[in-house]
């Protein structure tokens, strides 16, 4: 396992970010790792590139959005990032969330990505 540097970390992040809020699915690879497990809340965790790539092609509940981080950092091989999501559903609803999410790095690529989302007690 090759050690990930703090900027390399930020850039996965920042990356993945974009990749997601520019739909550009064919690009995950890049930044994840075929075995990847995604976990968000209230749903089963998305084990493996193909079926992330299903849940962003076909399942998401989010037509549209931008990730706006105020922070990643990283280390080694784990990375955290939080701040806010502005987007609307496949429904037309417009979302708006405040996020963190903690990243485990392998090889120059997220292999763990899990979502908390900051929402009233």
């Amino acid at each position: 396992m090759t050690p990930v540097t703090s900027a390399t970390a930020a850039r996965l992040v920042t990356e993945l970010f974009a990749i997601i809020d520019g739909q550009r699915w064919d690009e995950l690879a890049t930044v994840l790792t075929d075995d990847c497990v995604v976990e968000r809340p209230g749903s089963p965790a998305l084990t493996g590139l193909e079926r992330i790539s299903r849940f962003y092609r076909s399942e998401r509940p989010i037509a549209a959005g931008r990730h706006e981080p105020e922070q990643v950092i990283g280390e080694s091989d784990v990375a955290a990032s939080w701040g806010r999501f502005t987007g609307e559903t496949t429904q037309g609803q417009r979302v708006e969330e405040r996020f963190a999410e903690t990243y485990q790095l392998r090889d120059g690529r997220i292999a763990r990505r899990t979502t908390y989302l900051h929402r009233r007690a």
